[in-house]
């Protein structure tokens, strides 16, 4: 199982009770406290992932970032909306999910903001406009001309206190490409422009890089 570099140290933290009960010779609390290292890396893996429907990474739809599952769907929040009118889906992560985040559209970096704040649950409405946050906004340019946006945050919650942006202004990535992580349970908020046809709906689970969330009509994989 691949598991993600940040996670290291909290795995050998995790296993150092477990080496404690060793060295004292209580193999029974050995193998009980084993199963905190386990559960780490189980959190911090990062398994391979291929777009759903026959979609290649190049094709002009939005896939999910994250791992987790659809909480709303609708008019984005007019207290934390990026400037302009857009339609929001939010994904909730579970401590159970991968908390591996991928690009959900090909495109260029044009910026990645952070702004700190609360550690409100991250199921909570609020905790879009008041969380700290990563934001990230990803243009392409069409082949027929003009330009496409998708603006997408990573939004620590109450148990998440961190989040890891590995992108920066000028890169260029693909759909599905990983970006970074949030750690311990957390929330992905993805902002797509008014004419982009939502695929999914409150409730529906999602999987990064593989879960198609939006499409345009031109550009439809079904």
């Amino acid at each position: 199982m691949k598991l993600d570099p940040d996670g290291l140290p909290f795995i050998a933290l995790a296993l150092a009770p477990s080496a404690v009960a060793v060295a004292n010779r209580r193999p029974g609390l050995a193998a009980a406290l084993g199963i905190l290292p386990v559960a780490m890396a189980a959190f911090f893996r990062d398994p391979e992932r291929q777009p759903d429907l026959g979609v290649a990474v190049s094709e002009d739809v939005v896939l999910s970032p994250a791992d987790g599952k659809v909480m709303y769907v609708g008019p984005a929040d007019p207290r934390a909306t990026p400037p302009g009118e857009w339609q929001q889906i939010v994904i909730f992560l579970s401590v159970s999910d991968v908390h591996i985040n991928r690009s959900p559209y090909a495109g260029m970096v044009t910026s990645v903001t952070y702004r700190p704040g609360k550690f409100l649950a991250a199921f909570t409405e609020a905790s879009g406009a008041e969380n700290e946050r990563s934001e990230i906004t990803v243009v392409r340019d069409l082949d027929g001309g003009g330009q496409r946006t998708v603006v997408f945050r990573q939004i620590v919650g109450m148990l998440a206190r961190r989040v890891v942006t590995r992108v920066e202004p000028g890169d260029v990535i693909a759909s599905g490409e990983r970006i970074g992580l949030m750690k311990f349970g957390s929330r992905m908020d993805v902002f797509l422009p008014l004419d982009a046809a939502v695929a999914v709906a409150e409730k529906d689970r999602v999987v990064a890089g593989e879960t198609v969330l939006a499409t345009w009509p031109e550009s439809d994989p079904s």
